[in-house]
């Protein structure tokens, strides 16, 4: 009996691939920070569907939580074919006027976390006939953007992260796939600061569900790279035509 592991679980993106996971009918392993939502989503997830849901409340920019992350599901003899590398945020500003500690983190958390993590379950996941990691990256990956200057570049890291990855384990029974959502309805503009831009970025958002319903789709049919939405693909490739400036 197999688990799906989802970081960034309690909100967002992360909670509706985890409601899109347990209605195909997949046992949940939830990590997150907070464990109070952690505890609703695996109560309210158990109550629709009848699927075994676990959660680990875990700060992931420590640098120890993949291990830990780890250490639990060996210790629980949690078998696990999917792993999804959701967690992650946004801070909106120019790069000299935030505050350098904030940034520093986000990068742990959008890169390091990513890394430390896939490193670590890889070794379960190769237990398994078939296994799947779903990085999630964002469409800001395929251009620069000034005042999300740092936030882009790690999700460049996470997406180049994925296709170099991808290809290492090609022959292998762990395909890895990367999710590039554009704007989402969520709580993401709110956390990164963004308030100001949210009337411009509601004309082109998708709703988390509709974007998990194509990430999880993705996945399983071994896509390398997944971008949710018409407009996002078109802009995401028409990205490589124009000049960088």
């Amino acid at each position: 009996m197999s688990y799906a592991l989802i970081t960034g679980a309690s909100k967002g993106i992360g909670k509706a691939i985890a409601w899109e996971l347990a209605a195909k009918g997949h046992n949940l392993l939830l990590v997150s920070r907070s464990e109070g939502l952690l505890k609703e989503v695996a109560d309210a997830i158990r109550k629709k569907h009848s699927v075994l849901v676990d959660y680990f409340p875990v700060d992931l920019s420590e640098s120890d939580s993949a291990l830990k992350i780890k250490n639990w599901c060996l210790n629980k003899n949690y078998s696990v074919s999917v792993l999804v590398n959701n967690a992650g945020y946004a801070l909106w500003g120019n790069f000299e006027k935030l505050k350098l500690e904030d940034q520093t983190n986000m990068m742990t958390l959008n890169m390091q976390a990513v890394v430390n993590l896939s490193y670590e379950m890889l070794p379960i996941l190769r237990k398994e006939k078939q296994a799947y990691i779903l990085n999630v990256s964002s469409t800001t990956a395929y251009q620069a953007i000034p005042t999300l200057s740092i936030y882009a570049a790690t999700k460049v890291f996470v997406l180049l992260f994925s296709r170099g990855l991808r290809q290492e384990l090609i022959d292998t029974n762990v395909s890895v796939s990367c999710l590039s959502p554009g704007t989402t309805k969520s709580e993401f503009m709110d956390r990164a600061g963004m308030e100001a831009l949210k009337p411009m970025a509601e004309k082109f958002e998708m709703s988390a569900e509709a974007v998990a319903k194509i990430a999880i789709k993705g996945m399983f049919a071994k896509k390398a790279e997944i971008i949710p939405g018409a407009t996002n693909y078109i802009v995401a490739k028409l990205t490589s035509l124009v000049p960088k400036a």
